[in-house]
């Protein structure tokens, strides 16, 4: 009762209550960025993660001197015997220039079997549309059926949008390695409807990367009849670099294995850096506020000495005493962190509402995917890292209130009283 007395503001008391609410308005700020900023790391990490993964494979097999894969279906059956591996795809890719009446961007060109294309959930999506086997009804879900004999190609919804193309139009693709001729190698330039628009969510996957038939793709570049690369997938991704022996044992001589992590070591290790950095800095803001509850009590204190004398004389004990003012601080940091777990979590829950509402009202894309990669924002929480957080606050707040509340106990009714 003393507790919450002494919580309430009083005209008196107004700097102190002051200091009191900016220390709960500081808890609640502190712990709402941590579990954003931790969400929305988590979601960066997890989402570009699987974009990363569903795009490149979780390990890479090329020969030692980077020419074509004759055998590659046979190496590709011995590899998927490999305890652990899911599926292997077989790929014939290489750079090449891609040219319309609007514009002219180099591109990945990805060449494909049907079957392993159909199996790419970040391609074969509901955002995606194709005029292949044309749907009986515009309900009905659009299909790859067709693909491997088409012709055609399929291009992400960035080229698209920067080339101005639809389903039937036309663009160039040049490869720098075309057939030898008596004044030496030419470009090889060919004609191709754009069948297909994907969308992965990714911007560099879907302004640069384009999709060919796999037979289309060896001829295009000239591989001999050979595949450049096989991407294998496993079931355990982090596990992956514990299968690299036995996939380079299955898979024979005179070939390499480059696994996700190798692929991507610094980007990972930069966003972890960062990640600690952001954390840091906001764990400082919480470490403030309990710095505000500590001068708060020291002044609750101070004003309330006679208060405190009189209940000593009265039979109070000094645990009596320490209690009040514990409860008084730890009351601030609870309320702080309790309000501030809500709003983190209803910010986490609503964040790509939130960016859609900034942009609507500012004009102003506050996630623009050409900087970071994803045309969303994500956040995932983690209910586990949420727990630190809260347990970590009130640990802080309530260490806070230990020395306050002993020197209010520890102060003697004589003294507290001569003056008043």
């Amino acid at each position: 009762m003393l507790a919450l007395r002494y919580l309430r503001a009083r005209r008196k008391e107004g700097f102190i209550s002051v200091i009191s609410f900016f220390s709960f308005l500081g808890i609640l700020l502190g712990v709402a960025t941590l579990i954003v900023v931790m969400s929305v790391f988590n979601g960066f990490h997890q989402e570009l993660l699987g974009k990363i993964l569903g795009f490149t494979g979780h390990a890479s097999v090329f020969r030692n001197d980077q020419n074509p894969i004759q055998d590659y279906q046979a190496l590709a059956a011995r590899i998927t015997k490999v305890d652990g591996v899911t599926h292997v795809i077989t790929l014939a890719e290489g750079q090449a220039m891609v040219s319309s009446v609007r514009n002219a961007t180099g591109a990945l060109v990805r060449g494909i079997s049907e079957q392993d294309l159909i199996k790419l959930t970040d391609i074969n999506n509901k955002d995606l549309k194709t005029a292949l086997t044309a749907p009986p009804n515009n309900d009905a879900k659009p299909t790859l059926v067709g693909f491997g004999k088409s012709g055609g190609i399929i291009v992400g919804e960035g080229m698209a949008r920067k080339h101005q193309l639809a389903l039937g139009s036309a663009v160039t693709l040049i490869a720098p390695n075309g057939p030898d001729t008596p004044i030496g190698n030419t470009p090889r330039l060919r004609d191709y409807p754009v069948l297909g628009i994907f969308k992965a969510g990714m911007s560099d996957y879907d302004e640069g990367v384009v999709y060919m038939p796999f037979d289309e793709a060896k001829d295009f570049f000239s591989t001999e009849n050979g595949a450049t690369s096989l991407q294998v997938m496993v079931k355990d991704p982090d596990a992956v670099q514990g299968q690299v022996a036995a996939i380079l044992n299955a898979a024979g001589p005179d070939i390499m294995v480059q696994t996700w992590q190798a692929r991507n070591v610094a980007f990972f290790n930069a966003l972890a850096v960062e990640r600690n950095v952001v954390i840091l800095v906001v764990a400082l803001v919480v470490l403030v506020a309990a710095l505000n509850i500590i001068s708060g009590l020291f002044m609750l204190v101070k004003d309330k000495g006679s208060n405190i004398a009189i209940l000593r004389t009265m039979g109070a004990t000094r645990g009596a005493i320490m209690r009040i003012f514990f409860i008084t601080g730890a009351a601030i940091g609870t309320l702080g962190t309790l309000a501030g777990l809500l709003i983190g979590l209803l910010i986490c829950w609503n964040a790509e509402n939130i960016r859609r509402g900034i942009q609507w009202l500012s004009g102003v894309d506050p996630f623009n995917p050409e900087f970071y990669y994803l045309a969303q924002l994500p956040a995932k929480v983690s209910y586990v890292q949420t727990a630190y957080i809260v347990v970590f606050t009130l640990v802080i707040s309530y260490l806070a209130t230990l020395y306050p509340s002993w020197k209010a106990a520890r102060l003697d009714p004589v003294e507290a009283l001569r003056y008043e």
